[in-house]
């Protein structure tokens, strides 16, 4: 997994780590080690993100460098 997708997808998006844990429902620290790679984030975590940011998971995933989900 390529973390600094997270990271940057954050930034890009102008939110803080707190706003998106706050999407999870997690602590603002849980959010940050999945940011880091220092925790592996589960599976519902990240449809979460990719929905959120309107990406493909496999964008997040580093397995694509498109963002757009394919229809």
């Amino acid at each position: 997994m390529v973390f600094s997708r997270l990271e940057n997808l954050r930034i890009d998006a102008d939110k803080t780590q707190q706003e998106i844990a706050d999407v999870l429902n997690c602590k603002r620290e849980v959010y940050r080690r999945y940011e880091k790679g220092i925790y592996e984030i589960p599976v519902w975590a990240l449809i979460r993100l990719a929905e959120y940011y309107q990406v493909s998971t496999d964008y997040i995933l580093g397995l694509s460098d498109e963002k757009e989900q394919k229809k």
